[in-house]
């Protein structure tokens, strides 16, 4: 079986619709793909009515932005929650309001130098998608000032530039306890992706695990080989599981649907643990 944990659709910062994302995943060859879009559940339903009698097992997940206490970016995937439980509902729609507002803000200042207006951003969302950067970056690449998203983030996104603007974000361990509240399986997404910026230390894995972390996104394209090591031996550990995916956007970045995938017996605990929803196939 092949199977992909970690995908995006336009309920977010991916390109295809949800049902899209599950024809691409029928089309790659892949068993079962999940839907995590940033800080929505939002496309669980289409995606779900596209996965029925496919033979494409679909699981309904999140992607959960986090932020510790000295500033660290933290990712953390959720799978099969209860997308109704209060706890969780608020903190997701507080971290969705601040990204808006955010955006905003990024926006006004990227005016200041650029042809940039934010009609020119809503432009490239969804109706009812959660707003991020890489739709800042959509309207810089249709005004010609970068030649795609990549480029984008690695010059005038970057979080080291004049026009980035931090978000609220929970602490990662709340979150973790929050989606075990919620019926899920915490799973902490690309911990060692270097590239992306600053990475965590001992003290956020620790907390985190106390709270409850029940997986590692381990085989994922932005993990060096050394970095996935020193994961594989905390998982050993700790009893973590270990995942691998694509974290498959459409076309907004290189990654391809199934580049990476988690072995059947994952998926198979994390439907055991997982009781806040159920896979659809």
């Amino acid at each position: 079986m092949r199977i992909d944990l970690h995908a995006h659709s336009n309920v977010s910062d991916g390109t295809e619709t949800p049902a899209g994302v599950i024809h691409s995943a029928l089309k790659a060859g892949l068993d079962a793909v999940a839907l995590t879009d940033h800080d929505s559940t939002d496309g669980w339903e289409q995606a779900a009515a596209a996965a029925k009698g496919s033979g494409l097992a679909f699981v309904p997940g999140m992607e959960i932005s986090c932020r510790t206490d000295k500033g660290i970016s933290v990712h953390l995937l959720s799978y099969l929650h209860d997308p109704a439980h209060p706890g969780l509902l608020e903190e997701i729609n507080k971290s969705r309001d601040a990204r808006l507002t955010r955006a905003e803000r990024m926006v006004t200042l990227l005016s200041e130098d650029y042809p940039l207006t934010w009609d020119d951003v809503i432009h490239h969302v969804a109706p009812g998608a959660t707003v991020g950067r890489p739709h800042i970056a959509d309207a810089l690449v249709a005004a010609g000032v970068v030649a795609d998203r990549s480029e984008a983030f690695t010059t005038i996104l970057t979080s080291h530039s004049r026009y980035f603007v931090q978000h609220y974000a929970p602490d990662p361990a709340v979150a973790v306890e929050l989606v075990r509240a919620a019926g899920g399986v915490p799973v902490f997404a690309h911990p060692v992706a270097s590239s992306r910026g600053r990475i965590v230390g001992d003290k956020t894995y620790r907390e985190m695990i106390d709270a409850g972390l029940l997986g590692l996104e381990i085989d994922h394209r932005d993990n060096p080989e050394e970095g996935r090591e020193f994961l594989r031996a905390l998982a050993a550990e700790h009893g973590l599981l270990i995942t691998g995916s694509s974290d498959y956007h459409g076309t907004g970045k290189p990654n391809l649907l199934g580049e990476n995938v988690t072995d059947p017996a994952v998926l198979a605990r994390i439907e055991e643990l997982g009781t806040g929803s159920t896979v659809v196939r």
